[in-house]
């Protein structure tokens, strides 16, 4: 994919009568906050400017500059993400969204909602309820991360094991394409099949294809819903991927089934005083939400496969304020874990009957290369977040931690897994991506990004292998 040669002055030039000052960052102290988002482990480089967009008029100008002149684009939206997919490149802008945070329409009748990219996921979440609406889709981050973003990496979230990721709720977008053009994708009905289904190649496309600036999202009831919590402490992390593979092979859905191990439990506490139970090895969190006598019924399943699988302690009918204490504790897991140092996030998903041996061998991991490792993970799908902290400053820590990562990905394929459920390719995957994706579908990769962004303007290197 050929490029001109950078010519960041005159860029620079274009976008300064485009964009007003305050919108347009250039300074090298402002610059560098935007370098990176939360995967500081992957490569990055101060970019030439920061664009904060308002419009799409804003970001329209910014890619017709950068590609006049041979720069890259690289969208950003809270800068949340875990894989580097918003890390800046040498030669690049970096253009946020995090500014366009209109909530456009709310359609009760037709359940839907249309907004700009830089809206909250829990923003948006508040607004529908309002109008008697849900948007399930409820990343970790859900409280800091940005619509936009999620749709970009495909995000899951603690209920997508009932209810499903990102894609399933994205019925259309406006998305500004390499050469600036803007393009109005999908629909507004609850069906339709005309032409490719472009909406779904751009969710999880991490801002390769296009800049996703807007988005049309299906909703559902918020109503109809009786949760339930089930609680089950064990004294191993195989015991609890034991009962998780139980419920799995039983053929029960819960609406969420989370774990949570001893050092994201102590971390937790150590951070929040929560008052969490300490003296365990992992906790699984389980809600079922079906309502009436088949509500019941199916937390009494999910108790007994807990229980069956070593379960210390299963306790069912947990009040709501203590469910949503130790759900709480899954949600702040990761922020408790970078007060003890960098921390190095893994998002592999495995089928369910694998979990335990997935748990098992990221254990072993952790002993081989002396490394500390915390698991939390949305268990119900498979999709485990091995956590592998380094202390600050530690060099020798940090490549045995690295060795550790490279290790689970490995093991994770072996089991006929994949090396990212939900974060995204980004920089941190591509050589895992490398090993699970086969040439001739790198091949594939290859083309679509030639035939949509035949200049590589939009975030280069990230997403498959090169």
């Amino acid at each position: 994919m050929p490029r001109h040669s950078p010519a960041p002055t005159d860029t620079l030039a274009d976008l300064r009568r485009e964009i007003a000052p305050e919108r347009l960052l250039t300074e090298p102290t402002e610059v560098a906050g935007y370098a990176h988002d939360d995967a500081e482990w992957a490569d990055f480089a101060d970019p030439v400017a920061v664009v904060l967009a308002e419009s799409i008029d804003d970001v329209v100008a910014t890619v017709r500059a950068a590609a006049a002149s041979g720069l890259a684009v690289v969208p950003r939206g809270a800068g949340t993400g875990l894989s580097g997919g918003a890390n800046a490149v040498a030669g690049s802008i970096v253009l946020s969204l995090e500014r366009m945070t209109r909530i456009i329409e709310i359609d009760p009748e037709e359940r839907l909602v249309v907004a700009e990219a830089g809206v909250l996921n829990d923003d948006l979440r508040q607004a529908v309820a309002a109008h008697g609406l849900w948007y399930p889709p409820d990343p970790a981050s859900h409280r800091i991360s940005t619509i936009g973003g999620n749709a970009a990496t495909n995000a899951g979230g603690i209920c997508c094991v009932k209810y499903g990721v990102t894609r399933d709720y994205v019925l259309g977008m406006t998305v500004v394409l390499a050469d600036g053009e803007v393009v109005r994708l999908g629909r507004r009905t609850a069906k339709g099949v005309t032409g490719y289904d472009l909406t779904a190649l751009m969710v999880g496309s991490e801002g390769t294809l296009g800049v996703i600036v807007e988005l049309t999202l299906r909703l559902l009831p918020l109503d109809g819903r009786e949760d339930r919590a089930i609680v089950g402490s064990f004294g191993s992390l195989e015991a609890a991927g034991d009962a998780v593979a139980a419920i799995g092979a039983a053929g029960i859905v819960p609406s969420a089934l989370e774990l949570i191990d001893r050092t994201c439990i102590e971390a937790v506490d150590a951070w929040q005083s929560l008052g969490l139970p300490h003296g365990v090895e992992a906790m699984l969190l389980a809600r079922v939400d079906e309502v009436g006598a088949a509500g019941e019924a199916l937390a009494a399943a999910v108790a007994e496969r807990m229980s069956r699988a070593g379960g210390l302690t299963v306790e069912r009918g947990a009040s709501t304020e203590a469910a949503d204490r130790l759900f709480l504790a899954r949600r702040l897991a990761y922020p408790a874990l970078e007060r003890l140092g960098p921390v190095l996030t893994e998002d592999i998903c495995v089928p369910r009957r694998r979990v335990p041996e997935m748990l098992a061998r990221i254990q072993a991991s952790a002993r081989d290369h002396d490394v500390v490792i915390a698991n939390i993970a949305h268990a119900g799908d498979g999709n485990l977040h091995p956590l592998i902290i380094a202390p600050e400053g530690d060099d020798a820590a940090k490549a045995r931690a690295k060795l550790a990562f490279d290790r689970i990905v490995d093991d994770c394929r072996a089991l006929g897994g994949t090396v990212t459920g939900e974060h995204g390719v980004g920089l941190l995957k591509l050589p895992g991506a490398a090993h699970e994706l086969s040439p001739r579908v790198v091949e594939l990769h290859r083309a679509v990004k030639q035939a949509i962004d035949p200049h590589g303007v939009l975030n280069p290197g990230k997403a498959f292998p090169v």
